[in-house]
């Protein structure tokens, strides 16, 4: 296995008869392996494959962190957790935690759509820092929804957007207006990633951007 890394994983999703690239993040180091958010329902194999190609194999995977409830985000985690033959940790923030163990109905699923529950063993809090892979800073930034948690990878001054904003082609921009639940509070969101260094950003739709990322921050969250 690779000694350190930060990647944007790419998977395919089907979206209303379109097809999409989502971009789930790996971040791992000697210690340990942590998968941020787990794609659509059924794509097990393809984060598997996408692990394999960054020479991190799934056996190594210790945790995997949820921004927030959305189908897209958190669609293969009872399958993942189910395919390994050890434990790995989830993790998500407290108002994360009862939609993602069944307690609430996500907000977004389709009536007839069943919800994938897991249990969440550790809950996190804004501003928390986690003691792995060099530190990650946990940010709530509601807006997308009011469970929306960012989080700032500090040995890599990378921001793992989730749904807080979007990339186009390498250059970043606001959260998607259509799939915010709260525009109001998603821009105020952005004001708070400005106090952090942050010199990339892995957006969940668009991939990584490093092109005047904190010009960028700045003038989104002055719009």
């Amino acid at each position: 296995m690779q000694a350190a890394g930060l990647a944007a994983l790419d998977l395919t999703m089907v979206f209303g008869g379109d097809r999409k690239i989502i971009h789930p993040a790996l971040i791992w180091d000697e210690q340990d392996v942590i998968l941020v958010d787990t794609g659509t329902p059924g794509q097990l194999e393809a984060i598997r494959n996408e692990m394999e190609k960054l020479g991190v194999p799934f056996r190594k995977l210790t945790k995997i962190i949820v921004t927030h409830q959305d189908l897209d985000h958190i669609g293969s985690l009872p399958e993942l957790l189910g395919a390994a033959d050890h434990k790995i940790e989830v993790l998500a923030h407290e108002m994360t935690k009862p939609y993602l163990e069944g307690d609430k109905r996500l907000i977004r699923l389709p009536a007839a759509a069943p919800a994938p529950a897991a249990k969440v063993d550790t809950v996190l809090k804004d501003g928390e820092v986690l003691p792995y892979c060099g530190g990650i800073t946990v940010i709530s930034t509601p807006g997308h929804t009011p469970d929306h948690t960012s989080f700032y990878v500090h040995a890599y001054r990378t921001l793992l957007a989730g749904d807080a904003a979007i990339a186009v082609q390498g250059r970043l921009l606001g959260p998607a207006q259509q799939h915010t639940l709260d525009m109001d509070e998603a821009i105020r969101s952005l004001s708070k990633l400005l106090s952090y260094d942050i010199e990339t950003v892995v957006c969940y739709h668009g991939g990584i951007c490093r092109h005047e990322v904190k010009q960028r921050l700045a003038m989104l969250a002055n719009t």
